[in-house]
């Protein structure tokens, strides 16, 4: 049984929460707070397993809070944010301060957009809950330091034909920090899902086009696909690519959840696969459930050479290992490998 306490001021959010999370028989909601000083009294009766955390709270602000909190215990945090830019800026410094994911309030105006938050608000629990079972269970991680990989001569034709897809989820965010900051400027196009809420991946796109040499932005509609560029899917979209008149291009759509999300890693994935074959790179990182699996196996089936992340470095080895499992993976590397990989590969082809 997973035990969560919901820590939010909204007294409708927390009723919300706890109907949502009582729906599952894996999950018992073991209390809830309306601010930080009153948290901190049932974290230290209760000890639950994971804490949802309003970003924005009257007497000590969430990030303060939660700054406080990873000092005292390792209690896996999901931050709850306003689906604003402000609240995904601040959701983002969250995840650099410890927190383990983010999620919007949820939107309840239709069943069909109930239910998809009942379902988002379950997997991320779970997700948190796997994330803090290792981290509470294995031995610290040595840093690694990122060094950025210098690939040798990479043929023109393989530079400019060349797509690299990747996806991740729990975990991911500060996952694709570190292999996209470890890439020289010259590179493929680099397409990337990764499971956040619509408006926090252009956030996440901006912070990603600071750190790194490559360009990268939130993707578009009909968006051309260049070298040197990453695309990031916008929150609650899926994303694909297809191939016309010798050019390439992204695809944004809505449409139902996919594996449990959207955007989904397979709808990425399946159209690499069918437009790009052999001449793709596939990388799956950190993150719970099975999203991408059928994916990377399709893209392995056409020749496309395929990554996982491995279990030591990855917050939850779901995403990967279900890879792994389904025949679709040419490599397991630990995450500060993959970048050097990448361009040792693309200099060898």
């Amino acid at each position: 049984m997973i035990k969560v306490l919901i820590v939010d001021d909204s007294a409708l959010v927390r009723q919300t929460f706890k109907a949502l999370l009582d729906s599952d028989p894996q999950i018992k909601v073991i209390g809830t707070a309306s601010d930080p000083y009153n948290a901190v009294q049932k974290i230290q009766k209760e000890k639950p397993d994971v804490i949802t955390l309003d970003i924005e709270m009257p007497k000590m602000d969430g990030i303060t809070f939660l700054q406080k909190l990873m000092r005292q215990v390792s209690i896996p945090v999901i931050i709850i944010s306003n689906q604003t830019v402000k609240g995904a800026d601040v959701a983002l410094k969250a995840l650099e301060n410890g927190a383990v994911d983010v999620l919007t309030k949820p939107n309840l105006s239709t069943d069909q957009l109930m239910e998809e938050s009942r379902v988002l608000l379950i997997d991320k629990i779970k997700s948190a809950f796997y994330a803090g079972s290792k981290k509470r269970g294995s031995a610290p991680q040595k840093e690694n330091t990122t060094v950025s990989s210098q690939p040798g001569h990479i043929d023109d034709h393989v530079f400019n034909s060349t797509v690299i897809a990747v996806g991740a989820s729990t975990g991911g965010t500060e996952a694709i920090r570190q292999f996209l900051e470890g890439l020289p400027a010259d590179m493929p196009p680099i397409l990337i899902v990764q499971h956040m809420p619509e408006k926090f991946t252009a956030s996440f796109a901006q912070r990603l086009n600071t750190l790194c040499k490559l360009t990268v932005k939130e993707a578009v509609h009909n968006d051309l696909i260049v070298p040197r560029t990453v695309y990031i899917a916008p929150g609650n979209h899926h994303m694909s690519m297809i191939s016309s008149g010798g050019k390439k291009y992204l695809q944004i759509t809505d449409g139902d959840l996919v594996n449990r999300h959207r955007p989904s890693v397979n709808v990425l994935f399946n159209s690499v696969a069918t437009f790009m074959g052999k001449k793709s790179i596939g990388i799956m990182l950190t993150g719970m459930g099975d999203d991408g699996a059928t994916g990377m196996k399709a893209m392995y089936d056409k020749g496309a050479f395929t990554i996982a992340q491995n279990e030591a470095t990855s917050v939850v080895y779901g995403m990967p290992q279900k890879a792994i499992k389904e025949g679709g993976v040419k490599e397991i590397l630990p995450l500060y490998d993959i970048a050097s990989n990448v361009c040792d590969f693309l200099a060898k082809n």
